[in-house]
């Protein structure tokens, strides 16, 4: 709370400091044309800044501020998402970190964005949460001139809560800046990004009060009168990022019709990430413990990375790179464990040599791109290799055709895990997930929004609880998993209603007993929408319905932070039905939502989010999102 304060003192210090006109300057100057207030990308893809209202806007009006059509949340911000659907964009040549079901709300090299504003710029995003909490995103950026822009941003979220022990508490700090020269040959971009993702864990509802939370029984609607399996227990996600990216144009001749631009560059980053799992005394159901009280285990990475490369963009060409980068790696623990098996180490540490080369090419609606890497040397062998065609019949319309190979180490959790838990130890050497995926996309303003996607995936790794066991522990998948997800978006208007479609179909063909997703997601979403008081408030009002078909949901585990599959007991089949208000006055969108409102008229309580965590009860929400243009 404290962090928020000094943030929004600072942004209000900050937005009076350039407002300030000169005195003889009585007349307010005209703000710029938004198209001006530039958002670019990691990948230098620049968009600006977007104040309008719609029902698109709503949907990302949430905790992660993106669509969570995909995904399930816990009963309270912060907490785990459990997944509906999955997408496979992530094309890394080392293995990822533990704790995959607390990065959300991680932010990745590729998440932050820079910024060239015409004037300053500021944002605030405020949503209440659950109980004592609140969450808000507060950002500023400013241009000192031309060449040189600066943003610093702080997103904050405390949430208590309905039931016991189940506290989130959440920091995400980014600090970007860039600078260009006046000749434009020379660039240069950085950020720095702090956070760190706390969270009390419950371990979910013991079987007593799962039946008093389907029998709906009305002595324990105060959710926090009902028993949990252990309130002594959390983790804490931590990581610290550095990151530097300049460039060069050795060439730089561009004209009206051609272009010809030679730049070299390099790419710096090295990043501190922690995950640490404390528990005041062990809880049964997880077996032996090596300590009686105070558990406590504490994962790191340190993850240094840098790059050189060359970009050539000819007229006639296209766009053509490559890049050379060294990663050095330090995963594991500060003991090594000696057990009856065999030892298991406290290190997995190394460095990686990479190489890899990329092309883009445009012409007359046509657009053809390619991209692909290898671990050259290393302990690691991994490899990525992805092409795409696309074809624009005009700015509402286009079609889109990409295949993908990627071959990669599973995550380092798979591979090396220590834990006061005596069932949460091991160490394994698996062989490289390999993936294999076509996908075809249609865009068109008239028609629909459509994808098809199918994916096979070999030596695919995961968790789950075996025979004679009692906790999950990590396996590879023998035989091939088949994916098929077909995706279709379309809005229908009619005046001033509107009824907003999406509707996913998704089978695991083959593999499915260690691969599960509901057939059937869908998001039906009607409203109505017009201006009022001469045009000085644009309104949208409407309910949103969400379904996922009965599946065997997959289990959580907070030991490890992650999610594992369980073929034992099917949830979902239950409607999710949301009454929403939002507004835009001039540049403020606010918004109000009666979350799960249906829930009130069931005699009994089938939602979970995961096997022994409840879904959200019925909630009246509100927030706000406000723009400063100076």
């Amino acid at each position: 709370m404290k962090n928020l304060l000094l943030l929004l003192l600072f942004l209000s210090v900050g937005n009076n400091l350039f407002a300030q006109d000169p005195i003889e300057n009585t007349e307010k100057p005209e703000k710029p044309p938004i198209e001006l207030y530039r958002i670019i990308s990691t990948d230098r893809d620049t968009t600006y800044v977007d104040t309008t209202l719609s029902v698109q806007k709503e949907y990302k009006f949430n905790y992660l501020r993106r669509d969570q059509f995909e995904l399930l949340p816990f009963s309270n911000v912060g907490q785990p998402y459990n997944s509906l659907a999955y997408s496979f964009d992530k094309l890394n040549l080392k293995p990822l970190f533990v704790a995959q079901s607390h990065h959300f709300n991680y932010m990745d090299v590729e998440d932050m964005k820079y910024y060239n504003v015409p004037t300053p710029l500021s944002e605030l995003y405020f949503k209440t949460a659950f109980e004592q909490g609140q969450q808000l995103d507060a950002f500023f950026t400013v241009n000192t001139n031309e060449q040189f822009n600066f943003s610093i941003a702080y997103k904050g979220v405390r949430s208590l809560g309905t039931y016991q022990n189940i506290l989130t508490s959440s920091g995400n700090f980014r600090f970007t800046t860039n600078y260009t020269t006046k000749s434009k040959r020379y660039k240069v971009r950085a950020h720095i990004a702090a956070q760190d993702i706390l969270n009390e864990e419950n371990g979910g509802l013991p079987a007593n009060s799962i039946d008093l939370f389907v029998n709906d029984d009305p002595e324990f609607n105060d959710r926090g009168r009902i028993d949990v399996n252990f309130e002594d227990a959390e983790n804490l996600l931590k990581g610290l990022r550095f990151y530097a990216d300049h460039e060069y144009e050795l060439i730089s001749q561009r004209d009206s019709t051609n272009y010809n631009v030679l730049a070299i560059g390099n790419r710096f980053s090295y990043e501190e990430k922690s995950f640490l799992y404390t528990q005041d005394a062990p809880y049964e159901s997880y077996g032996e413990s090596y300590e009686n009280t105070n558990l406590r285990t504490k994962t790191t990475l340190e993850d240094f990375n840098v790059q050189g490369y060359a970009r050539l963009e000819n007229s006639l060409l296209g766009t053509i790179s490559a890049f050379a980068g060294y990663t050095d790696y330090n995963y594991g623990y500060n003991s090594v464990l000696i057990l009856d098996e065999g030892r298991i180490t406290n290190r997995l540490q190394g460095n990686l040599v990479q190489f890899g080369a990329g092309y883009k090419k445009e012409y007359r609606g046509f657009e053809l791109s390619g991209k692909g890497a290898i671990n050259i040397s290393g302990d690691y062998d991994a490899n990525y290799l992805q092409g795409a065609a696309s074809f624009s019949f005009n700015e509402d319309n286009k079609v889109e055709a990409s295949a993908t190979i990627h071959s990669v180490a599973p995550n380092f959790g798979y591979q090396l895990y220590q834990s006061d838990y005596v069932n949460y130890n091991w160490q394994n050497s698996f062989e490289n997930v390999k993936r294999q995926e076509l996908k075809f996309e249609l865009q068109s303003k008239k028609l629909l929004n459509a994808s098809v996607s199918y994916t096979g995936i070999d030596d695919y790794t995961y968790y789950a609880i075996k025979e004679n066991d009692s906790t999950p522990t990590p396996h590879q998948f023998g035989d091939r998993v088949d994916y098929l997800k077909v995706k279709a978006q379309k809005e229908i208007r009619y005046g001033k209603f509107a009824l907003d479609n999406t509707v996913l179909f998704q089978q695991a063909v083959s593999g499915e007993e260690v691969f599960n997703v509901p057939q059937i997601v869908t998001r039906n979403t009607l409203y109505f929408q017009d201006e009022f008081f001469k045009k000085a408030l644009f309104l949208q009002t409407g309910v949103t319905f969400k379904y996922f078909a009965e599946y065997n949901m997959n289990a959580y585990d907070p030991v490890l932070a992650e999610f594992y599959v369980q073929n034992d007991q099917k949830l979902g089949g239950f409607p999710l039905m949301d009454v929403f208000l939002s507004a835009k006055i001039k540049q403020t969108r606010i918004y109000f939502k009666w979350e799960h409102f249906n829930q009130l008229f069931k005699s009994t309580n089938n939602q979970f989010s995961a096997p022994g965590y409840p879904y959200r009860d019925a909630v009246i929400r509100f927030g706000l999102v406000w723009n400063f243009f100076l």
